[in-house]
């Protein structure tokens, strides 16, 4: 049985939460939160005694009795929480980005090497269901070879979407805490880490960068697009955009993410994430003047927490090493940080 820990329990922590509530071989065993009626309230929910419930993560990795501990904070306590749980000799799964810096990264890195334990950057695209099955179409030779790879996000408003209390959007306006804007910075490590997944290390990014203020003290880093190239004469694109007057249909955040990847002798194009826009299909594939679709492929997003839950879960009892890795994680945050140079600088950088 794998004991778990969770040190941050707000909106997402849900998500974060459902696999281990139902995988016979993991257990939720302690929460922290510096809330502690919400600590308290997701120790009651996931079945966890009242005195396993801490408002100072330090008394949480004083337990004896853990064996993996989920960083669920703000970006800026990445690193230290993380450092803090290494030491005390647990696995670490720390949510997306890992870190604010590199030299940061690097720390975090190196502090799970001297302890022996695993460091993984919780990302979770790319276990959705759609992008699974995509990647199994392109390895299988479907589309040929990859060429090129389109990202669009776009958020909205919707009257569904799941209520996060201003304080959990308050921080990621703060670029001290966040590390970067909300849209590209902090959502955008999704898409970074999907155009990693489907064609490798970009070795060169350009950004351009616009802001959109929603209220004053609130910028939003959109619209925004960024270019990538890849070695081998291959390209990328991502699109992120605002529209307040655009309604998706959604059970999580007001978002409709869309991927289209051009290969030698095909295209292939995966639909939905967060939310939806259309009622196009998870997945098509175009090669050979035909079109298929792929209507049978679970779509809500919280699949993609669950098979990345489970994922780490095997990871650890088969002593394997999971996906993000730390090295995979700093890759994907030296890549983003390359973006947001670019576009304060105008120009292209080399990652």
């Amino acid at each position: 049985m794998l004991r778990v820990g969770i040190i941050g329990t707000g909106r997402i922590s849900e998500l974060h939460a459902l696999e281990y509530l139902r995988n016979d071989r993991a257990q939720i065993t302690a929460v922290c939160d510096i809330d502690e009626e919400c600590a308290i309230r997701r120790a009651a929910d996931w079945g966890v005694p009242p005195n396993r419930a801490f408002t100072n993560h330090h008394d949480l990795l004083s337990l004896p009795d853990l064996d993996l501990v989920e960083i669920l904070l703000p970006h800026h306590l990445h690193h230290p929480v993380t450092l803090d749980t290494l030491a005390a000799g647990r696995h670490v799964s720390v949510q997306k980005p890992m870190a604010l810096s590199l030299a940061q990264a690097d720390e975090m890195i190196a502090a799970a090497k001297a302890a022996k334990r695993t460091l993984r950057v919780y990302e979770n695209f790319i276990f959705y269901p759609p992008v699974v099955h995509a990647k199994d179409l392109i390895e299988a030779g479907e589309i040929g070879d990859p060429l090129t790879i389109r990202i669009k996000s776009n958020a909205g408003f919707s009257p569904t979407a799941w209520h996060v209390p201003l304080s959990a959007w308050a921080w990621r306006f703060d670029p001290e805490i966040c590390g970067g804007g909300p849209m590209l910075f902090d959502d955008g490590h999704h898409k970074f880490a999907l155009a990693w997944h489907f064609m490798g290390l970009a070795e060169e990014v350009h950004a351009w960068m616009g802001e959109m203020e929603l209220m004053p003290g609130r910028v939003l880093d959109t619209p925004a697009i960024v270019s990538w190239k890849f070695p081998n004469n291959r390209f990328g694109s991502l699109e992120v955009v605002y529209s307040p007057q655009l309604q998706i249909e959604t059970s999580y955040y007001a978002q409709d993410d869309r991927v289209e990847i051009t290969g030698t002798r095909g295209v292939i194009w995966i639909n939905g994430g967060h939310g939806r826009l259309t009622d196009a299909p998870p997945v098509s594939l175009a090669r050979d003047g035909n079109t298929r679709t792929f209507d049978d492929i679970p779509t809500g997003w919280e699949q993609s927490f669950i098979h990345a839950t489970r994922h780490l879960i095997d990871a650890l009892h088969d002593s394997a090493q999971p996906r993000l890795t730390g090295a995979e994680g700093r890759a994907i945050l030296r890549s983003l940080l390359a973006a947001q140079h670019s576009a304060r600088t105008d120009r292209s950088i080399r990652v």
